[in-house]
């Protein structure tokens, strides 16, 4: 019986472990698109979002299908730096649904000479080839 507890409290301890590991590298992901966009860089920005077809992205003007749609609609809605402004993401949950997906829950922030813009956002990241990806984005 306590080789059995004992084996419960180990294995416990790795799936902690697991789950802040991966806590980490989901706000690394987040943290490094923030540095990205308040450098002007949308597509470094876009290497947090999984590239493929199947991204989705809702927004305000409904829902955009697809990585190289999405790049798009930010170059056109972003397509100065005085539109970009200073972005900050305040992270509220980071959840984690399944092994390798999470749901990240937060707010963000544009700070712009031209008006602020802010809003909520709701991701579904996914480990996919050993990285962490945006696979879903509904922000307003």
């Amino acid at each position: 019986m306590r080789t059995l507890i004992f084996a419960l409290c180990i294995l416990s301890a790795n799936i902690l472990f697991a789950q802040k590991a991966d806590d980490l590298s989901i706000r690394e992901v987040m943290q490094a698109q923030q540095e990205a966009w308040n450098k002007g860089d949308i597509e470094t920005f876009m290497k947090g979002y999984w590239n493929s077809d199947s991204l989705m992205f809702i927004g305000s003007s409904g829902v955009t299908y697809g990585f190289n749609n999405t790049l798009e609609r930010y170059r056109k809605t972003y397509n100065s730096r005085e539109k970009m402004g200073t972005l900050k993401f305040d992270l509220l949950h980071v959840i984690r649904l399944a092994d390798n997906v999470y749901m990240v829950v937060g707010k963000w922030h544009l700070t712009r000479t031209i008006g602020d813009a802010g809003g909520l956002y709701t991701l579904l990241f996914r480990k996919i080839n050993d990285r962490w990806v945006i696979i879903s984005d509904h922000t307003s």
